[in-house]
C-alpha cells in the first residue's frame, strides 16, 4: 500500500506500481480512488502525471481500454476540484518543458490521451515549428493515424504537405480520417476528391501506388478497396457530403455514365424489359457529348445488337472515322439512305392500348378527356377543385427520370393524383408553373389536410423526393397528416397467406402472378391483372410525355382507388380489419398442422443423391421440382459462371455459399474453383459443354439466360430442395460471401460514432428528416425505416464483441468497420447493428426482409414447416 498523505510526499513510481497492482487485479472502483487520493499527494500533479503515463505506455502500448487512459481520466476528474493545478501557474521554461514531454507522449499509438493532454497541458500554444516538426516525426516513424488525428486537433492542416499525411492513410483504408483532416478547408476538400477521382482513371495503377509506400505493406483487402470500382463510389459520397462541383471528378462521372449503358443493355436486350423509346431516351441523355462515351457506346451496341444498329448511331452522334470500328464503319457506309436518316416519321400513338395489353394488364377505367395533363393556373385551379375537397379519396403517385449516370439527386417530374372519375397529372417540369407560389401551396394543402385520405404505395420514397424537389421545403417543413401507405397493408395480405397455406386452407389465391412484385403485385392479387411496368424507366422530365407514358401514369395513381375499395369491401377475405389503417402485424400459423404436412411429404420421398456425387444430376434445371430430402441453403456451395452475377446475388442473399467469377475472368475460372472446392458451376450460354466436361458428372447446372435472376434463384431452389426459412436470408454477406456477423448495440455504435467525429455532422439533418416521418404516421417497417427492437437472428457464425479492434476498428481478417455507412438518423430505431467480420460492411434490420420474404414467398410455402413460414424479424 502506497503511504499517501496530504504534503504532497508521494513518489510518482510508487503510485504508478500501486495503480499497475490494482489494475492487472481488475479492481478498478479501489483503483480510481487511490488514484485520486494519489494524485493529492503529489508534490507536482502535473510533472508526476507525466511519470506515471510514461511508465504505463510500455506495458500497455497501443490499448485504447488502457490503464493511462483510465489515469488521465481520473486525472481530469480530480483537477476539477483542484483549480489550483494548472500550467499557467508553472514557471515558462518549466512549463515549455513539461508541454514538450507531453508530447512526446503523443508518439505513440494512443488517440485516446491526445484530447486530455491537448487540454491540461495547452499543446496548442506551443510553437508552431516544434508542432509541424512532430507532424513529420511521426509520419516518418510510420504513425499517419496518430499525426492526422493529432494536427487536425491542432489545426494544422494549412502548414503541412496533404498529399504526405492523407494518401497513407487512404491506402490502409482509413478515409473517413482523411475525410476529417480535409472537413472545413474547401480547397482540402477539392484536394480529396480530384485526389480520388484520378485514381479512377484508365491509366491509373494501384501498383504504382504500392511502389510509392512500399513501408505500408498493403493487404489484398487494402488493395481491393483502391480499385476504381470501389473508389469512384467514395467519390460520389464526399462529393455530396462536401457540396462540390462534380466537374472536379470527371473520370468518375464517365465510370458511372459507362456503368450505366452497360445496364441499359442488359435491360433491352438481355431482359428485354424497356421499350426502344425509353432506352433511347436514356441512352443518349447518359451519352451526350461525350466523345468517349460516345466510343463505348458503339462497342457495346457491336457485342449485344450487332453491327447495324452500331453503325445508325455512329451515324447518329457523327462519331469520326477514327473513332468507329472498321466494321461498323463499313456497315454504316452500305446503309441505304432511308436508314441513315435520323427523322423518321412516327404515327400518332393512339389513346387505347391494343388488345394483348388491355387482355393481359389493368386498364384504366377512366376515359381520356377526364385524364387531365395540369401545367397551367386554371387546370390547377380544376385540380383543387376536384381533389382537394374536405373528405376526399386521393390516390397519390409521383414519377422522377431514373437516374442513370446522373450525379445530382433526381426531382420528381411528375406527380399523379386520382380521384373517382378523374386523373390530374401536375407538370413539375414547366418551370413557370412549377415554381409558382399556388403549385406549392397546393401541394402543402393536400399533404396537410387530415380530412382527404391519401393513397400510396411505398410513399417514404415519394416524400423523400418531393422534399428534394422544392427548396421552400426545407425553410419551412411539409406537414403530412391524413396518409394511409398500402405497402404495410399489403405486407399484412402476404403473412396472412402464408399462414393460412401452413393451416392447409386454399381459399383466397392471392400468390397469383410470382413474377410481379411491389404494387403491380398488389393489383394482380385484388383485382386480376398486374400493372404494366414497361414505361416505369421512363424519360420522365422529356416533353411532351408520350401517349403510353400518360396511360402508365394515370394508371399508377387510379389503382389505388380500385386497390383501396375492393380491400375494404371484403377486409376479411385478406385477413384485414375493418379499418385498413388498422392493420396488425399478422399471426404465426398452426405449427403443429404444418408439421404434420411437412412429415408426410418426407415419407413420401425418396433417397436422392447429393450435389456433386456421381449420380447428381446435370443439365438445364427443369421447372419441377426434383425428389430427395431437403437441404438447408448453407449446404448448397456453388460458383456462378460472370454471366449469372444477378443470381449469384439473391443466392448469397438467401445463405448459399457462392462465388462469383468477375466480368474479366475467363469462364474455366468455374471449373478450376469447382474441382478445389467441390462446388456446383451454375452457367448458362456457350460455356456449359466446356465447363461440364472439366468437371465431374453432375456438378454443372446450365440455367436459362433470358429467365430473371429472381426466376433462375427458384429454379436452383427447387433442383437442389433448399428448405428455406427466414433465418437464412441475410445469413451471408451480399458483398463478400462472408457467413461471419458481429452484433453491434445502439449504444455502441452511437459511441463509436461520436467518438469519430461522425455524429455531429449528421445529427441535425437527422433530426429533420426524423420530425417530418413521424409526422406520417407510418409504421417503422416502411422502407427506409427500422424497427424499434431487433429479434432477427440469421443461420450464421457470431463473432465476439473482442474482435473488434476498438482502437483501429479492425478485425482480424483485416477489414475495416465501414463506420461512415452508417447513417446517424437509424440510431433511434435500430437497436442492433450487424457487421460483416469478412468485409466491415454494416447491416440492420429493415423493409428488404419483407420484400425478399415476399419475392421468394412460393418456395418458402413449399419447403418451410409452419412455424417459420409466417415468421419476420
Amino acid at each position: 500500500m502506497v503511504d499517501i498523505s496530504q504534503d504532497r510526499g508521494v513518489d510518482p513510481a510508487d503510485l504508478r506500481d500501486h495503480l499497475l497492482e490494482l489494475w492487472a487485479k481488475r479492481e478498478l472502483a479501489q483503483l480510481r480512488a487511490e488514484a485520486r487520493r494519489g494524485f493529492s499527494g503529489l508534490r507536482e500533479p502535473l510533472s508526476g502525471l507525466l511519470c506515471i503515463l510514461e511508465g504505463c505506455l510500455e506495458l500497455q502500448r497501443a490499448k485504447a481500454n488502457s490503464l493511462g487512459q483510465c489515469i488521465l481520466a481520473e486525472f481530469q476528474l480530480w483537477r476539477q476540484g483542484h483549480p489550483q493545478v494548472c500550467l499557467q501557474q508553472e514557471p515558462a521554461g518549466r512549463a515549455r518543458e513539461l508541454q514538450l514531454r507531453a508530447l512526446g507522449l503523443l508518439s505513440d499509438p494512443q488517440p485516446s490521451f491526445i484530447d486530455p493532454l491537448l487540454d491540461v497541458y495547452h499543446l496548442h500554444c506551443l510553437d508552431r515549428g516544434l508542432l509541424l516538426a512532430h507532424m513529420r516525426k511521426l509520419q516518418v516513424a510510420g504513425c499517419h493515424r496518430e499525426a492526422v488525428l493529432l494536427s487536425t486537433k491542432l489545426e494544422l492542416q494549412a502548414d503541412l504537405d496533404v498529399e504526405e499525411m492523407c494518401v497513407p492513410l487512404i491506402l490502409q483504408d482509413k478515409l473517413q480520417l482523411a475525410e476529417s483532416y480535409v472537413r472545413g478547408h474547401r480547397h482540402l476538400e477539392e484536394w480529396l476528391v480530384k485526389l480520388l477521382d484520378s485514381w479512377c482513371s484508365p491509366d491509373f495503377s494501384v501498383a504504382q501506388l504500392e511502389r510509392q509506400y512500399p513501408d505500408l505493406c498493403l493487404s489484398q483487402h487494402q488493395t481491393q478497396r483502391i480499385q476504381p470500382k470501389m473508389i469512384s463510389k467514395q467519390v460520389f459520397r464526399l462529393m455530396q457530403q462536401f457540396s462540390l462541383d462534380s466537374a472536379l471528378c470527371p473520370n468518375s462521372v464517365t465510370k458511372r455514365k459507362l456503368d450505366s449503358l452497360k445496364f441499359l443493355m442488359y435491360k433491352k436486350f438481355i431482359e428485354k424489359s424497356m421499350s426502344e423509346e425509353n432506352w433511347s431516351d436514356h441512352v443518349q441523355a447518359t451519352v451526350g457529348d461525350n466523345p468517349e462515351l460516345q466510343a463505348r457506346l458503339l462497342e457495346l451496341l457491336v457485342k449485344y445488337s450487332g453491327l447495324k444498329i452500331a453503325a445508325q448511331w455512329s451515324l447518329h452522334y457523327g462519331v469520326p472515322k477514327e473513332n468507329v470500328p472498321p466494321e461498323v464503319w463499313e456497315v454504316q457506309q452500305s446503309l441505304p439512305p432511308a436508314h441513315r436518316s435520323e427523322d423518321a416519321s412516327l404515327s400518332p400513338e393512339p389513346w387505347d392500348p391494343p388488345g394483348t395489353e388491355r387482355d393481359r394488364y389493368y386498364q384504366l377505367p377512366v376515359s381520356k378527356e377526364n385524364v387531365h395533363f395540369v401545367n397551367t393556373l386554371e387546370l390547377l385551379d380544376l385540380c383543387r377543385e376536384v381533389a382537394l375537397q374536405p373528405g376526399s379519396l386521393v390516390g397519390v403517385d409521383m414519377e422522377w427520370r431514373a437516374g442513370f449516370g446522373c450525379v445530382a439527386p433526381q426531382k420528381v417530374a411528375l406527380i399523379q393524383l386520382a380521384t373517382p372519375g378523374h386523373v390530374f397529372l401536375l407538370d413539375l417540369c414547366a418551370a413557370d408553373f412549377s415554381r409558382h407560389l399556388s403549385m406549392v401551396q397546393a401541394v402543402r394543402q393536400l399533404f396537410a389536410d387530415p380530412s382527404i385520405l391519401k393513397l400510396g404505395y411505398s410513399m417514404s420514397g415519394d416524400l423523400s423526393s418531393l422534399l428534394a424537389t422544392w427548396s421552400e421545403f426545407a425553410d419551412e417543413p411539409l406537414k403530412v397528416d391524413g396518409v394511409l401507405d398500402l405497402l404495410p397493408v399489403h405486407k399484412q395480405i402476404q403473412r396472412s397467406h402464408r399462414g393460412s397455406l401452413a393451416r392447409g386452407a386454399q381459399e383466397v389465391d392471392v400468390m397469383e402472378g410470382a413474377g410481379e412484385k411491389g404494387l403491380s403485385l398488389l393489383v394482380k392479387q385484388v383485382l386480376g391483372k398486374p400493372l404494366n411496368k414497361t414505361e416505369q424507366l421512363s424519360n420522365w422530365e422529356r416533353r411532351p410525355l408520350r401517349i403510353s407514358q400518360l396511360r402508365y401514369a394515370a394508371n399508377d395513381a387510379y389503382c389505388l382507388l380500385d386497390v383501396y375499395l375492393a380491400l375494404s369491401q371484403d377486409p376479411a377475405r385478406y385477413s384485414l380489419p375493418a379499418n385498413l389503417c388498422c392493420a396488425p402485424a399478422g399471426q404465426a400459423g398452426n405449427c403443429k398442422e404444418a408439421k404434420k404436412l411437412k412429415e408426410k411429404r418426407k415419407q413420401a420421398r425418396p433417397p436422392r443423391v447429393t450435389p456433386g456425387d456421381p449420380g447428381a444430376a446435370g443439365g438445364v434445371l427443369p421447372s419441377a421440382v426434383q425428389l430427395g430430402p431437403p437441404m438447408e441453403p448453407r449446404q448448397l456451395r456453388v460458383v456462378c459462371d460472370n454471366m449469372l452475377q444477378g443470381l449469384g446475388r439473391y443466392l448469397r442473399c438467401l445463405g448459399v455459399d457462392v462465388l462469383m467469377l468477375e466480368n474479366t475472368d475467363d469462364h474455366r475460372v468455374a471449373a478450376k474453383l469447382a474441382r478445389a472446392e467441390g462446388r456446383v458451376i451454375l452457367t448458362c450460354g456457350q460455356p456449359y459443354q466446356t465447363l461440364k466436361s472439366q468437371v465431374g458428372e453432375g456438378r454443372c447446372l446450365l440455367l436459362d439466360c433470358s429467365e430473371k435472376a429472381r426466376d433462375q434463384a427458384v429454379r436452383v431452389l427447387r433442383h437442389f430442395r433448399i428448405r428455406l426459412t427466414p433465418d437464412d436470408i441475410f445469413s451471408r454477406c451480399q458483398a463478400c460471401n462472408g457467413d461471419q456477423y458481429m452484433k453491434l448495440p445502439r449504444e455502441e455504435m452511437a459511441r463509436i460514432l461520436k467518438e469519430r467525429g461522425l455524429m455531429e455532422e449528421q445529427v441535425e439533418q437527422a433530426e429533420d428528416w426524423e420530425e417530418e416521418y413521424q409526422s406520417l404516421n407510418l409504421p417503422a417497417t416502411s422502407p427506409g425505416k427500422g424497427r424499434m427492437s431487433a429479434r432477427y437472428a440469421p443461420h450464421c457464425r457470431w463473432a465476439p464483441a473482442s474482435d473488434l479492434d476498438p482502437d483501429t476498428l479492425t478485425f482480424p481478417s483485416g477489414a475495416q468497420l465501414q463506420i461512415h455507412t452508417v447513417p446517424v438518423g437509424l440510431l433511434s430505431n435500430v437497436a442492433l447493428f450487424f457487421i460483416c467480420t469478412t468485409c466491415g460492411k454494416v447491416f440492420w434490420e429493415g423493409s428488404h426482409f419483407d420484400r425478399v420474404l415476399t419475392q421468394f414467398q412460393e418456395v418458402l410455402s413449399i419447403n418451410e414447416d409452419s412455424g417459420t413460414s409466417s415468421g419476420s424479424i
